[in-house]
């Protein structure tokens, strides 16, 4: 596998751009987000660009692509946070010029914006954050609910020489211990990636999988079309999120847990359920994709960061 391209540290003062590839957020959550990155100490822009909703999107193509585009290739920023997922981001994918995006930078998001992990990993091996939305966990403060776990967080945007560890606070299907590289993200966007020529390649991955509203015969099918797609061959472990909003039909009893079992469970790899990653009511975890990881699924689970994902 080739090298991942890790950006630069977060420091104080470092200047976050805020940007819409996607849906629109509510002005108030993006306000208050953005004055509680602000308490951190960083200098926050959010970039409007010609924005004016279209639809479900917050802005035409244009104006999210010129945003998008800009916002990972000024050398003024350091970071780009987005400020919702929702819809759209995969929609910009195959009109980014990457050959401007030489050096690489923090970006951080979930849900929608898996799309973009994916296509930043598969096309530039860039090391990304699957964490807190500006309208979507950091509005809502640290530790939180609806918030995000600020540990998590500092370590992965500011630890330069160390590896660290996060408890996982989820539930062990399958025991073991296993060391890859962890990927993944919004379970729905990373199926859709298939056929793409971004398509995710899982090999060797410590496998991160969670969506909402989701019913159980859905992420069934799900997971059925990413294993016959191949996509768990060589996948070393998995975590699971919890899948909030994702209950049972009516007059049906199996759960996502039960789904998770039946499809999963083969394949004899540590598995660990219900962590607040992505989608969840409680404090969501910042995890780095593209870097070494060791899963440690027993009780309610560690993973071990194995390598820092920022650089000096």
């Amino acid at each position: 596998m080739r090298k991942p391209h890790k950006p630069p540290a977060l420091a104080p003062g470092s200047t976050i751009a805020v940007i819409s590839p996607a849906s629109s957020a509510k002005e108030d959550r993006v306000k208050q987000g953005c004055e509680n990155l602000e308490r951190l100490d960083y200098r926050v822009r959010e970039i409007p660009g010609n924005r004016k909703p279209d639809g479900y999107f917050a802005a035409s193509v244009e104006a999210r692509l010129k945003e998008l585009q800009d916002a990972l290739t000024n050398r003024d920023y350091q970071a780009v946070f987005c400020s919702r997922g929702g819809y759209g981001s995969a929609e910009l994918l195959d009109r980014l010029k990457i050959s401007r995006m030489k050096q690489p930078k923090i970006f951080c998001g979930f849900s929608d914006l898996t799309s973009l992990h994916i296509f930043l990993w598969q096309k530039l091996h860039w090391v990304t954050f699957y964490g807190p939305l500006v309208a979507g966990g950091f509005d809502a403060g640290a530790n939180a609910t609806g918030g995000y776990d600020p540990d998590s967080f500092m370590c992965a945007m500011t630890a330069t020489n160390s590896a660290w560890s996060t408890p996982l606070r989820g539930e062990t299907l399958i025991r073991g211990a296993a060391t890859g590289i962890l990927l993944g993200g919004c379970v729905t966007l990373l199926e859709t990636s298939l056929g793409t020529p971004w398509e995710l390649d899982t090999r060797g991955a410590i496998l991160v999988l969670e969506d909402r509203g989701v019913k159980p015969y859905q992420l069934d099918r799900m997971l059925l079309h990413l294993k016959q797609a191949g996509k768990f061959k060589g996948v070393r472990g998995i975590v699971l999120g919890e899948f909030p909003e994702s209950e049972p039909p009516e007059g049906s009893t199996v759960t996502v847990g039960d789904v998770c079992r039946r499809i999963l469970a083969h394949l004899r790899i540590p598995i660990v359920y219900g962590v607040p990653i992505g989608h969840t009511p409680r404090p969501m975890l910042t995890l780095p994709f593209g870097v070494r990881a060791r899963l440690h699924a027993a009780g309610e689970g560690r993973l071990e960061i194995l390598e820092p994902a920022v650089r000096a």
